[in-house]
């Protein structure tokens, strides 16, 4: 196991690389501490778009981007500022099963200047085995007020085809159709994307999965009561920029987070949230 740095032109570091046991790595760049790969088995896992930026131009579109302290618009730009900072590489170590990183983001004169003007300390812990990759953020207020957040894992699936693709663990749960303005219960217990899909899946109580290819890629949640799916479909990829026409057929969206309502901490409160996501051959 080991861990590799690369800096870019200016001879700031860019992206630190975990590699761990039985072909299994991750690669997280220092923008956004964006998970940008995750390889099991010798196979990558995750989606990034042939046309994402990853100049520090703009937010990375694939991976795994975080989303804080504002999931969608708001008085914040899309999704939050933690996506488009510049993060700190704290240091990597190997454990008995794998190999893990952590990373840190903290309040600025930037962001204390904004519309969530808040003191704050995200310390992010990466960690991979064979066949698991876990994101962890702990979350802490170090400002004298209490401050509320939202926050999610926007996680890209890499899929052979998402016409072959289903999403499972969501079925007798209310969600909200963000393409149709209605909300409902899901009567499913395997979700195929045939179209657009932006849905919040508010509550879900237990594990979803991403199937696909003989495989089942299980996400557990911590402390995220949320699960976003989402898929632009042929209309909408056409309308991103940094994302390929037909792209779509290659990646779904299901992300951990907690967005329907909003985390509370008390000044010097913390809380950890995250997933950890599994792969997992299937027996049917």
């Amino acid at each position: 196991m080991s861990v590799q740095k690369f800096n870019d032109a200016a001879g700031n570091l860019e992206r630190v690389v975990l590699s761990g046991p039985k072909e299994s790595s991750v690669e997280i760049y220092m923008y956004g501490a964006t998970v940008t790969s995750w390889k099991s088995q010798g196979h990558e896992r995750l989606f990034v778009s042939k046309q994402a930026k990853l100049d520090g131009t703009k937010a990375i579109r694939g991976g795994i981007p975080l989303v804080f302290p504002q999931f969608g618009p708001g008085a914040l730009p899309q999704h939050g500022f933690a996506r488009t900072r510049p993060w700190t590489f704290v240091g990597a170590s190997e454990h008995g099963e794998g190999i893990a990183a952590t990373f840190e983001l903290t309040d600025n004169e930037e962001t204390r200047a904004s519309a969530w003007p808040f003191r704050f300390i995200l310390s992010y812990t990466v960690d991979i085995t064979a066949t698991t990759l876990s994101t962890i953020i702990k979350y802490e207020n170090t400002d004298t007020k209490e401050f509320d957040f939202t926050s999610l894992m926007h996680t890209y699936f890499r899929v052979p085809d998402i016409a072959h693709t289903t999403v499972t663990g969501l079925e007798s749960t209310t969600y909200v159709d963000k393409i149709k303005g209605l909300t409902t219960q899901e009567s499913r217990t395997e979700i195929a994307v045939d179209a657009n899909e932006d849905r919040v899946y508010e509550d879900v109580p237990g594990i979803v999965g991403v199937r696909c290819g003989g495989e089942t890629i299980s996400i557990r949640r911590f402390n995220f009561k949320d699960i976003v799916l989402w898929n632009p479909w042929a209309e909408k990829a056409r309308e991103m920029s940094d994302f390929g026409d037909d792209e779509y057929t290659q990646m779904i969206c299901v992300e951990a987070g907690t967005v329907a309502s909003k985390i509370s901490l008390r000044p010097g409160q913390t809380i950890s949230c995250g997933q950890l996501l599994a792969l997992e051959k299937d027996t049917n």
